[in-house]
């Protein structure tokens, strides 16, 4: 081949390797892109970070993403298994709350997912651990961490006794951004069965009985009770919102064969259940 010819192949070669290059440059995933850093919790060789959309964790549900960083290599974990442990300190004894296992975030690579439902906090955000137990090439480690849960500004999660002598906490996971319409209404529903351990309650039913106490105490057409979805664990129904403002959203907790075991009916006479969550908007 003549040089004439080669010279330009040659050129063309570099050109489009130097381009390519430059297009994976670009093309590096954010894998926390939209998320808000909570807290970084350092462990010798590793740094765990924490996040979610706020950047702080709440009374109620959080789901919560996780990355394992490795400090000596400045790179993220991808094969990690890990667990995790909440505990609140009382001044005389402690307890635990409703969480989920932690699984891998579906199409990341670096990035694990779990959800924890704080139940309560103090005034301050204080009184809360949490204690983080991973594996990464057959190695244990774990690491335990003070953190602050802020006090949410509705009531988003509720615990109480049911007439089985049962404590359960029911939570508000949806809707997050309430609209007027008939919003899917998104709830967890956990029995304490020790201080440490709040196991999924199966197949109850919750009813639904939404009102505006500012508005005459009216309620609103086409709502519909919430059942046990049995694919994730949580039960749905749908909840009707007809104006903007304070929503009083009057619960019964029924268990498998239809006995109440917690809230009221509202009536003229009753204007509210004892069990309740609420939202504004």
């Amino acid at each position: 081949m003549k040089l004439k010819y080669l010279l330009p192949i040659v050129c063309f070669t570099l050109f489009f390797s130097c381009s390519t290059d430059d297009n994976d440059d670009t093309m590096l995933i954010n894998e926390v892109e939209n998320l808000q850093l909570i807290k970084t919790i350092e462990n010798g060789d590793q740094s765990i970070e924490l996040y979610n959309e706020k950047g702080m964790f709440e009374t109620g549900y959080n789901m919560i993403s996780l990355r394992i960083k490795d400090n000596n290599t400045n790179t993220y974990v991808e094969d990690a298994t890990i667990s995790w442990m909440p505990v609140m300190q009382m001044p005389t004894m402690q307890h635990s709350c409703p969480k989920s296992e932690i699984t891998k975030a579906i199409g990341k690579d670096t990035v694990y997912q779990g959800f924890i439902i704080y139940q309560m906090t103090f005034e301050d955000g204080s009184g809360w651990s949490l204690t983080l137990d991973y594996t990464i090439n057959d190695v244990d480690y774990s690491v335990t961490e003070t953190i602050n849960v802020m006090q949410y500004e509705n009531q988003n999660t509720a615990s109480f006794m049911g007439s089985d002598d049962s404590r359960y906490i029911v939570a508000l996971i949806a809707p997050k951004a309430p609209s007027i319409a008939i919003n899917n209404m998104k709830v967890g529903l956990f029995k304490m069965e020790n201080m440490m351990t709040f196991p999924v309650v199966e197949d109850y039913t919750i009813a639904l009985d939404p009102r505006m106490p500012g508005m005459g105490n009216h309620s609103s057409p086409n709502n519909t009770d919430l059942t046990y979805n049995s694919a994730d664990h949580f039960y749905y129904g749908n909840l009707s919102l007809t104006m903007t403002g304070y929503w009083k959203l009057n619960l019964k907790l029924l268990d498998a064969s239809g006995t109440v075991l917690k809230g009221e009916d509202v009536t003229e006479n009753n204007e509210s259940s004892s069990l309740y969550l609420d939202l504004e908007f």
